[in-house]
């Protein structure tokens, strides 16, 4: 895929597409010398990556304008969506969160090259305050889905939406997660992949 149609499929702006250019560049200069992402997957960025990330905004609900992206890495998907809040003109925010100080360094880099609505800490997710307050919470190659509802589970108590990328074993990580927890889930086809989506919410432990 290129970049001319990866705009065409998502109808990106051309300076929202010149964002998605620069955070490529920059990955593909850092990640010579620090591991962000599999080096063989470069090559294909547009789809792999890009529109694998960007597909969230089919499911993300109207009126969502705070994120958080847990294990952030090299910022899929939360870059993505914090280009898409800048095409859209939307007054909101992504927190990333990784506990790798290279990958924060690397996040805020394209933080400030893009001028996109984000920001990256570099703490461990599961000391991330439980106060805070947002609408989606996202993951991708993060964790065990029953784990991930553990680190999240703060998030989402408080009424935020779940957004987790998902491979073809997800049907087993679904059903480990609900030796502990109770929760409403839908799966969703991945545009880019043979992995899926899986929109979590009404998320509670088990007694």
């Amino acid at each position: 895929m290129t970049s001319d149609e990866f705009a065409e499929i998502t109808g990106v702006s051309r300076e929202t597409l010149e964002g998605f250019e620069t955070w490529r560049r920059l990955l593909e200069e850092t990640n010579a010398h620090t591991n962000l992402v599999g080096r063989s997957t470069l090559a294909d960025f547009w789809e792999r990556h890009a529109l694998d990330s960007y597909q969230l905004w089919d499911h993300i609900p109207e009126g969502a304008r705070r994120f958080a992206d847990l294990g952030a890495g090299a910022g899929f998907p939360g870059l993505a969506l914090a280009l898409g809040l800048k095409d859209r003109g939307v007054d909101g925010q992504v927190l990333m969160v990784d506990s790798v100080g290279k990958k924060v360094a690397f996040l805020n880099k394209v933080i400030q090259a893009t001028g996109v609505p984000a920001e990256a800490r570099s703490i461990r997710v599961e000391t991330l305050d439980p106060h805070t307050c947002v609408d989606v919470v996202t993951a991708r190659a993060f964790a065990p889905l029953h784990k991930l509802l553990g680190y999240a589970h703060p998030l989402l108590k408080n009424g935020a939406l779940g957004l987790f990328f998902k491979g073809r074993r997800y049907e087993e990580e679904l059903t480990e997660a609900r030796k502990n927890w109770t929760f409403e889930s839908e799966v969703i086809p991945s545009r880019t992949s043979d992995g899926v989506i899986l929109r979590i919410e009404e998320v509670k432990r088990v007694r």
